[in-house]
């Protein structure tokens, strides 16, 4: 029985350890990036996710140390309470339609810093703010960094689309090679509705196919149904990856 115990306590260990490596791994992007490219008077895009959360703790940080006049847009419910709880200046769009900088995660980055977005649903909101930034700077932990899409990330391409076209799509992008999944929710009976009211189909694909991903996301955006592709080409300056050692690594476009 003792040492079953010691195995499990062990096992948890390891488990607490690897868990602290990441959370440590995503501030230290988080952290960089904000240190890197906000400057006072700036309009930020707040992104989405686990990793900005420690980019809006750098924000509030720097606001109340260097009296940092800064304007927020999130790019989500979940963004929209963090900028609130941090007592950071709430704007939108519609009152900065410009921004300088757009700050967000992503679930997988290639080699060209073409980004998989939307494990959270969020993809229309982040994009729509990404496309109105100067700058979209991608924040990440190591185990988003990859080569080529698909090596890390295995749920395929998350596809935002009106709800009472979702069935048509789907045999679309079917017919097109493709394997749509339509996103269930964890803690609802039914599918995850977007914070658009929209739903998600998570497009599965074959990893070991080189794919031109600007045309990937043209096809499938010409779908009627979609609203919008979880894939962001060609739309990230620099992407800032915490890695295991608590070291930073950056790739630019």
């Amino acid at each position: 029985m003792r040492s079953l115990f010691r195995v499990l306590q062990t096992c948890n260990c390891r488990l607490y350890s690897s868990m602290s490596a990441v959370e440590q791994a995503k501030k230290a992007a988080a952290y960089r990036a904000v240190d890197e490219h906000v400057k006072d008077n700036s309009v930020v895009g707040v992104g989405s996710g686990s990793t900005v959360v420690y980019a809006v703790d750098r924000l509030a940080e720097r606001v109340r140390n260097e009296n940092l006049q800064l304007k927020c847009v999130p790019t989500s419910f979940q963004a929209r309470q963090l900028i609130i709880s941090n007592n950071l200046f709430l704007a939108d769009l519609e009152t900065c339609p410009e921004l300088d900088v757009a700050i967000d995660g992503a679930d997988e980055v290639d080699a060209r810093l073409t980004c998989i977005k939307g494990g959270g649903a969020c993809q229309l909101q982040e994009k729509v703010v990404a496309a109105a930034a100067k700058k979209f700077v991608v924040i990440a932990d190591y185990r988003k960094d990859s080569e080529r899409l698909g090596q890390q990330w295995d749920r395929g391409l998350p596809v935002e689309v009106v709800p009472f076209a979702w069935k048509p799509v789907k045999l679309r992008l079917e017919r097109m090679g493709f394997d749509p999944v339509m996103r269930l929710a964890k803690n609802k009976a039914g599918p995850v509705v977007t914070d658009n009211g929209n739903f998600v189909l998570d497009v599965k694909f074959d990893a070991s196919k080189d794919y031109d991903w600007r045309e990937v996301d043209r096809d499938i955006s010409s779908v009627p149904g979609v609203v919008e592709v979880g894939l962001f080409v060609g739309m990230a300056e620099i992407a800032y990856f915490g890695m295991e050692n608590g070291e930073v690594k950056t790739r630019s476009a």
